[in-house]
């Protein structure tokens, strides 16, 4: 089946005050795919977010998207969960939808579908004001899908969660992806970018520095392409991840005597610190 791209940038580049924040950009996004957009505060996250959900223009190059560049018919519906995208404190999460939902042109009907696959139908009364970080959250993924997004923008939306609620989130996030949207990810949660990204863009100093599967990167930088085998008699062993290790590791499984073994591939932290000697992991804001 021929690969559907649905969101092209060309080349971009944005500058504030003469600091360029974006230094020649390009990638795809295929459709139906989750990508997610990695990188230390700073890197030129938030402004790449910017331009492609149009509110801000680049200074330079283009982005498209699939309807776009035929000339403007059936051109993706977009959904956005930002930070910066507020809620009404003092109305009810119903309310809250209704007012989005009247903005957009939707039915009552979609707003009692998408509480309930949120698991928030019993909190439709309650303020938002009275409402937890994470039912905030689960409400603002709420109002990005009321238009039935091609295309839905996160901003770290698990950020600050508990382990329940992100998890709820994760599951959100890939019903959306099985039902076909494509969902383009801003984490610093290298766990949730590998759990859910099919394909992830390393960003840092406004470059993408790498791009790929998280598999595929993390195996392109092990260098060391060893295991780490640890026997039930508590013994660790390093051996090469090559022929001449398969006598002792047939040795030792026959003679069922091995707890674990690991390979040494790298994890994204690791693959980021390397390649920019900054560090990935953070709970920073972005001030691009």
């Amino acid at each position: 089946m021929e690969k559907q791209i649905l969101i092209k940038a060309d080349n971009l580049t944005h500058s504030y005050g003469g600091k360029e924040v974006l230094d020649h950009i390009t990638f795809q996004v295929e459709k139906g795919r989750v990508i997610g957009l990695l990188g230390p505060s700073g890197a030129g996250k938030t402004t790449l977010v910017n331009i492609m959900t149009r509110q801000i223009k680049p200074t330079g190059g283009t982005v498209k998207t699939a309807g776009e560049e035929r000339g403007g018919k059936n051109v993706p519906v977009t959904g956005i969960m930002m930070d910066s995208f507020g809620l009404y404190e003092r109305l009810s999460v119903w309310d809250n939808m209704k007012i989005f939902a009247k903005i957009y042109g939707v039915s009552g009907e979609r707003i009692e579908e998408l509480l309930e696959k949120a698991e928030l139908v019993q909190a439709g009364k309650t303020l938002v004001s009275r409402l937890s970080k994470g039912m905030r959250n689960r409400v603002n993924f709420c109002r990005a899908l009321l238009k039935k997004a091609d295309i839905l923008y996160l901003d770290e939306p698990t950020s600050g969660l508990d382990p329940a609620t992100t998890e709820k989130i994760h599951e959100l996030i890939l019903k959306e992806k099985n039902a076909g949207t494509t969902v383009f990810l801003t984490t610093h949660n290298m766990h949730e970018a590998e759990l859910l990204c099919d394909d992830i863009l390393l960003l840092n100093e406004g470059k993408i520095v790498e791009h790929g599967s998280p598999k595929e990167i993390c195996r392109k930088y092990n260098s060391v392409n060893s295991i780490e085998v640890v026997l039930k008699n508590g013994e660790t062993h390093i051996i090469p991840n090559a022929g001449e290790s398969a006598a002792v590791l047939a040795k030792w499984m026959d003679a069922e005597e091995i707890l674990s073994m690991h390979s040494s591939e790298p994890d994204l932290e690791k693959v980021f610190m390397l390649l920019t000697g900054r560090k990935l992991n953070g709970n920073e804001a972005d001030y691009e």
